[in-house]
């Protein structure tokens, strides 16, 4: 008994300790497992937090935000360039010929298409195997645009070496040139005595300055200083011309840190959504408002918001005292201005005033008795079954488009705006009214609070964002124009891009907000200049177009459109980055991807670049 009773013991001992042993061995690896994981990341935590570098192209950049320092953000003073760092890239630099090139407005192509209603201005844009593969030039000599707001009144000559418009327009005060610089007096074709005492002139018929007027639209805008002096009370124009005969003026106003696209009326709706605008502006831009059937006014009509305003000058208005100097008879002008009245009533609008020369229009806040009054006018007809924000290459019609419905006679239509600045973080309408397919009130007032987080991001490790050195600023994929918003007290303008797909239009939403944009396809060349943009942000784009197009050509064209020394922003996924990464080290830019706001973990990160400075000159020097 005592020997069984011993081995029965002894036998559970064993098979107790049997037992244990695998959950020691487990506990162990646990062990192992939680130390190499917190090893990995005191190990990872100390590189991003420390000068641990990783190569860029040819220079040494560290990840993280205090390193920025890596990338050099300072404006270039001649004589002060360490021509010998220019990095070696497979991207050779195009010829001087280029250096203008503006590809989907190219002369030479114009050429190839109808100048009825001026078909051969609108965008046509090269096919794949014209694509350029090469770097625009900037041209000899060139030099950072002056700081805003002396900008608004002097370029660099050898940034935009055209003498033209300075001869032809000498009169009017457009443009002169003094030295080695333009300098632009404020004048215009019908506002001589300058920009500023037009815009007192409008001031006294219309109300500009109490916030219900934030958005405008300046057609021919010859070197946008309408829009460049309405920014001193708070109004925000984009402004458009196409490349023509007086050449490079969209380029001016762009230099001149003023709001501006190259675009034409002629066959196509311009690109922005209904219900934009809260006035819009011709000043002798030679449109011919009474033909096609009112076409063109109609158009303004689309764009335009409910009550907003539509102001004319030059011909024909005040025709008894110009008709000699324009070089018309009377009757023609008479007739010509009886047509635009008769098109205007037609449109429903009301004639505010006609005072020297100047005349304003209103368009009604809603359709009811417009509706009502098909009845007398069979032409223009109502628009059926037409999206009213579509534009992106949509032939503009003969029809007016409709306004959203209304309760009331005194309702707005689609919805009334807070006074400007209010309206930039009010609740747009089309948000309350659940339009914007699948944004909330809620996931608005989110975003803006995203965007407050990631600028201040963008401040540590961009640091000149917000200290004046860039003024116009692109914005990619603009969504619910957040990042506009969120720099919104900063002296530069967004130009909001909205990819050109109806499932997803924010468009009409960010004009509501008191911002200004366009529609657009990354896949094609944008409506500038080169050289016309000091930042460009984008979110997401990449991962949008990378099975559409090539994005190598997608980063040739913001290399076009950049400025030398200008900076670019992308957020992505970090597969993306990498890509982009690898064919910017080959464009002459320095770059840098660092980690989300939210830390090392989140699959997105930020790529930071910077286009180094390089001129053709320097080039055949090489």
């Amino acid at each position: 008994m005592n020997i069984n009773s011993s081995m029965a013991k002894e036998h559970s001992a064993t098979s107790k300790f049997h037992q244990l042993e695998p959950k020691r061995r487990r506990f162990a690896w646990i062990l192992s497992v939680s130390g190499l994981c917190i090893l990995f990341y005191a190990i990872g935590s100390w590189q991003s937090s420390s000068g641990v570098s990783h190569k860029v192209g040819c220079s040494s950049v560290s990840p993280s935000a205090a390193s920025a320092a890596g990338l050099d953000f300072q404006a270039y003073h001649p004589g002060g360039f360490n021509r010998t760092s220019l990095a070696t890239t497979d991207f050779p630099a195009c010829d001087l010929k280029y250096s203008e090139y503006t590809p989907c407005q190219d002369p030479r192509r114009a050429r190839k298409f109808k100048k009825m209603m001026l078909k051969y201005r609108e965008r046509h844009c090269p096919k794949k195997n014209e694509l350029l593969h090469c770097l625009i030039p900037a041209p000899p000599k060139y030099k950072n645009p002056f700081r805003w707001p002396q900008s608004r009144d002097y370029a660099w000559y050898d940034n935009i070496p055209h003498r033209e418009l300075s001869i032809e327009k000498a009169v009017q005060n457009w443009i002169q040139v003094e030295d080695d610089r333009f300098r632009f007096p404020g004048g215009g074709t019908m506002f001589p005595r300058g920009a500023d005492a037009y815009i007192d002139d409008i001031d006294a018929l219309i109300p500009l300055s109490n916030g219900d007027i934030r958005t405008a639209l300046d057609t021919g805008c010859g070197v946008a200083s309408w829009g460049a002096y309405l920014l001193n009370r708070d109004i925000l124009t984009m402004s458009f011309a196409p490349r023509d005969s007086h050449e490079a003026q969209v380029q001016f106003a762009l230099e001149r840190g003023v709001p501006a696209i190259i675009g034409v009326m002629a066959t196509e709706r311009i690109p922005y959504p209904a219900r934009a605008f809260d006035m819009a502006h011709c000043s002798r831009c030679l449109i011919p408002w009474n033909k096609y059937d009112g076409l063109y006014l109609i158009e303004v009509d689309r764009v335009l918001r409910p009550g907003g305003y539509w102001i004319l000058s030059g011909p024909p208005i005040h025709w008894k005292k110009y008709y000699k100097g324009w070089e018309r008879t009377q009757d023609d002008l008479r007739q010509e201005q009886y047509e635009i009245e008769d098109v205007a009533e037609r449109l429903c609008w009301k004639k505010v005033v006609e005072k020297g020369d100047l005349a304003i229009w209103q368009k009604p806040i809603n359709h009811i008795e417009c509706v009502q009054s098909r009845k007398v006018y069979r032409t223009p007809h109502i628009c059926i079954n037409d999206n009213p924000d579509s534009s992106w290459y949509k032939k503009m019609e003969t029809c007016i488009t409709p306004l959203p419905e209304v309760r009331s006679p005194e309702e707005v239509a689609g919805g009334a705006l807070e006074k400007w600045p209010e309206r930039a973080f009010a609740v747009p309408p089309r948000i309350r009214s659940g339009s914007v397919l699948g944004i909330t009130v809620q996931k608005f007032h989110e975003d803006n609070d995203l965007w407050k987080e990631r600028l201040e991001n963008y401040k540590r490790i961009v640091p000149p964002l917000t200290k004046g050195q860039y003024r116009n600023v692109m914005d990619m994929n603009s969504n619910l124009g957040g990042f506009a918003a969120a720099l919104v007290k900063y002296p530069l303008w967004v130009m909001n891009v909205v990819p050109a797909d109806p499932a997803r239009d924010t468009l009409g939403m960010i004009y509501e907000r008191g911002f200004i944009g366009t529609y657009h396809d990354w896949c094609e060349a944008f409506s500038t200049y080169p050289r016309t943009y000091d930042l460009i942000h984008a979110d997401g784009v990449f991962s949008i177009y990378q099975h559409r197009c090539d994005i190598s050509d997608i980063l040739l064209e913001l290399d076009r459109i950049l400025r030398p020394e200008g900076t670019v922003i992308l957020r992505d996924t970090i597969d993306v980055l990498v890509k982009v990464q690898s064919i910017t080290q080959r464009m002459r830019w320095k770059s840098q991807v660092m980690e989300h706001e939210s830390g090392p973990f989140n699959p997105e990160k930020i790529l930071v670049a910077v286009k180094t400075y390089w001129t053709a000159q320097l080039i055949q020097q090489q």
